[in-house]
């Protein structure tokens, strides 16, 4: 088994004859190994859609030499909305934060807009792919009066950015929620998604199954079924926040 980031020498794996290629974290190396091999079996595991981003054909019928599990992170867009909405209900204007470079941001936007108009908010999306850039746009949010802010689905924002984000959060005292629970362990406020450990679960048992003999092209791809909610009281303080009971009730994890 050959496991990759997308850094590796492709040509490299594939001349290695390995059994199976597990492309993890983003559609960039599972599109990659895709392109380099049309026999060596390949499991990804990322958030994003698999079809769209042109891994698969269907997600109950995968074809080729391809399968894996997802956390499909874009339809849960307008549901973090509506759990922001209950923790600041005077908010109007509300910040999308996108990486206009990854594969889900045209989608998360387009929901995030319909999501804005039934909540009856105004949504203001605000992309950036560096740290700089997220540092500036914080400033733009504070200067325009934008009082909360959704993160995006994203490996930028959910992995590179993760502590800048919950920093620049309370340095302008402006909550957000986030897609998963690491963002909130590092400081951030709330964050509502499927649970992610499921997702490298299942596609490390389609690599056994694989290995054991079953093709690609007959293992669905997996769906998240179990979604979590992480709070942190901490931060929740220190914006000045109070978190309703009732949501509290929801939370699989609060941090005091």
């Amino acid at each position: 088994m050959a496991t990759s980031t997308g850094c590796q020498s492709w040509r490299l794996i594939v001349n290695r004859k390995v059994a199976v290629i597990l492309a993890a974290s983003s559609p960039v190396p599972a599109r990659a190994a895709k392109a380099a091999t049309s026999t060596i079996p390949i499991v990804f595991a990322y958030g994003g859609d698999p079809v769209v981003d042109g891994l698969v054909e269907s997600l109950n019928r995968p074809g080729g030499n391809i399968t894996g599990a997802t956390f499909i992170g874009v339809a849960l867009v307008a549901k973090r909305m509506e759990v922001l909405q209950q923790i600041v209900p005077e908010v109007r204007d509300v910040a999308l934060l996108v990486n206009p470079k990854g594969t889900l941001a045209e989608r998360q936007i387009e929901e995030a807009k319909a999501a804005a108009r039934n909540l009856g908010q105004d949504l203001h999306v605000i992309t950036t792919t560096n740290e700089a850039e997220l540092d500036t746009a914080f400033a733009n949010m504070s200067r325009s009066n934008l009082r909360a802010f959704v993160v995006s689905t994203d490996p930028f924002f959910g992995t590179f950015v993760r502590d800048r984000l919950a920093a620049l959060s309370l340095r302008y005292k402006i909550p957000g929620i986030y897609s998963g629970g690491d963002e909130v362990a590092a400081g951030g406020l709330i964050s509502y998604g499927p649970k992610k450990a499921d997702t490298w679960r299942e596609a490390a048992v389609y690599v056994g199954r694989i290995l054991k003999g079953e093709k690609p092209s007959d293992l669905p791809v997996v769906q998240p079924t179990k979604f979590e909610m992480f709070i942190n009281l901490k931060t929740a303080s220190e914006l000045g926040l109070t978190i309703a009971p009732t949501l509290l009730g929801l939370a699989d994890e609060v941090i005091e």
